[in-house]
């Protein structure tokens, strides 16, 4: 079945650009042209990824995503023409996955876009529910649970927690997260600095749990199971 993508962008060059390449991919391309419509859509249609414009007409692009994240994990891309890095980080605090900031290479973003598309689909052989104290993941379900209660974790997130509980409590570099996170393009220029914003927020959703992902002095990050 092929992935059904959404483009929420109030530039109509930018919408059939996009439009045009995602249906080359044969991606299935939805498109709105404010925040109002495109909620409404990724509502509806619930698309597989979303790429979301920061400035939209009726809802801006960081309410859009509030609101999607209040009851779905998928990847959002966040187009954004401000460059100020606090715009980047704010928006992926809000649970975007990725931000790509105007003007963009389309090359560098369908890039974006299968390397998400990829990240996000479950990848790894554990079925079962995985243990560490009072800490639960189910990697088949994608989901993630704290003394019982639901975690809401970005696809970011969630990754960097799959990838250090596979580690079994080796230390992995910052560069490595990256490269597995991100995939090996050079091209995405993502600062190793981005890794530690991630996990910082990691750290914060789980709560008591936080103690088990252990920042190695010099090198990186584990995850201890004990």
């Amino acid at each position: 079945m092929p992935t059904k993508i959404l483009v929420i962008e109030d530039e109509k060059d930018i919408v059939r650009l996009l439009k045009y390449n995602l249906e080359k991919e044969g991606h299935v391309a939805l498109s709105a042209h404010d925040g109002v419509a495109g909620l409404d859509l990724a509502n509806k249609e619930k698309p597989d990824l979303i790429i979301l414009d920061l400035m939209l007409p009726k809802l801006d692009g960081m309410e859009v995503c509030r609101e999607i994240r209040k009851g779905s994990r998928v990847p959002i891309i966040m187009l954004t023409a401000k460059r100020e890095e606090l715009d980047r980080i704010l928006g992926l605090e809000l649970g975007a996955d990725d931000y790509v900031t105007k003007p963009f290479s389309v090359r560098e973003l369908m890039a974006r876009v299968k390397t998400i598309l990829r990240r996000s689909k479950p990848g790894i052989k554990e079925d079962q529910l995985f243990t560490a104290g009072q800490l639960q993941v189910d990697f088949s379900r994608y989901t993630v649970a704290v003394k019982g209660k639901p975690v809401a974790l970005s696809s970011k997130e969630f990754e960097f927690l799959k990838i250090l509980v596979s580690a079994d409590g080796k230390a992995l570099t910052r560069d490595q997260l990256l490269e597995q996170v991100w995939g090996h393009d050079p091209a995405f220029e993502i600062d190793t600095r981005t890794i530690d914003q991630h996990i910082a927020r990691l750290r914060d959703k789980l709560g008591p749990e936080s103690k088990r992902v252990i920042t190695v002095k010099n090198v990186g990050y584990r995850f201890d199971p004990e």
